[in-house]
């Protein structure tokens, strides 16, 4: 599923082509994704213009003239394609069309149609039912160590689940998780409410520096995950940990035979992957 990075690079993609452009057809090709579509769904975004693309944790938030805001989740498989024209002809998992003044065409395709849309304003997004239990998002200025730690106090949990909860923090995923855990030398296995001080400091800025650097490049494209320009991330070249079992990891001194280097352990049902030699 896409995370932080992945959502951020695509609204980074989406606004140069929607924002202050007028929706000036949206076709709804099906009556559902993960969840039935709003009533009046295309009625309520023709002829509206969009003030904005933004994000919020996992989800796309646009912003319309009028007060609406799309909120839009891309799931497991779900794409936004961006086109000058209409196509020809559009495909079987070609399930919503944003066309605009300028004959720009974004076209949203999810084969597994776990992505979702719905509609709220833009006086209560903040309490829709997706939205309202988020944590703070990690590149907010509202984020760092001491608000880290106060998040994570009296949970007995892993550090690694208590930062896969988005009430903790918001957006966080299973890659970039792995990571600035790596770069903060915190063991997964670590329980979350010892993070406090100066070891939430580091996981702070681990966390800030990694998802800074996805950002950068593209987010990590390791299945059906691409840029609104169609281009994969490339983040994933540059892992430490995640998907490197058994492999050194950077700036590793210890005898890699001999420990068997990067270990892999399944944490709720999601695999982990750390230095035991680096991270405690």
């Amino acid at each position: 599923m896409p995370e932080l990075p992945e959502v951020e690079t695509v609204c980074r993609g989406l606004a140069p082509h929607l924002e202050g452009r007028t929706l000036v057809c949206v076709q709804q090709r099906r009556p559902n994704l993960r969840f039935p579509f709003p009533p009046q769904f295309c009625e309520r975004l023709t002829g509206r213009r969009v003030e904005s693309v933004r994000r919020r944790a996992k989800y796309i938030l646009i912003h319309l003239d009028d007060g609406t805001v799309l909120i839009a989740h891309l799931g497991m498989s779900g794409r936004m394609i961006i086109t000058p024209e209409a196509p020809p002809a559009y495909g079987a998992h070609d399930h919503v069309v944003f066309e605009t003044d300028a004959g720009t065409v974004v076209t949203f395709n999810d084969a597994r149609r776990f992505g979702l849309m719905d509609l709220a304003t833009a006086d209560t997004v903040s309490e829709h039912p997706l939205l309202r239990t988020l944590g703070p998002e990690p590149l907010g200025n509202e984020f760092s160590g001491p608000v880290l730690a106060e998040r994570l106090a009296g949970k007995m949990t892993s550090i690694k689940a208590a930062l896969l909860d988005q009430t903790v923090v918001a957006g966080l995923g299973n890659i970039y998780v792995s990571e600035a855990l790596f770069l903060s030398r915190l063991s997964p296995k670590r329980i979350a409410a010892t993070v406090t001080g100066a070891k939430a400091d580091r996981l702070a800025t681990a966390i800030r520096e990694v998802l800074g650097r996805a950002i950068e490049a593209g987010g990590s494209s390791l299945r059906d995950y691409r840029q609104a320009s169609g281009e994969l991330g490339y983040f994933q070249h540059q892992f430490s940990v995640y998907d490197r079992e058994g492999q050194p990891c950077p700036g590793c001194s210890c005898d890699v035979a001999g420990t068997g280097g990067i270990r892999r352990i399944v944490q709720a049902g999601r695999s982990t992957f750390y230095c035991p030699q680096r991270q405690r």
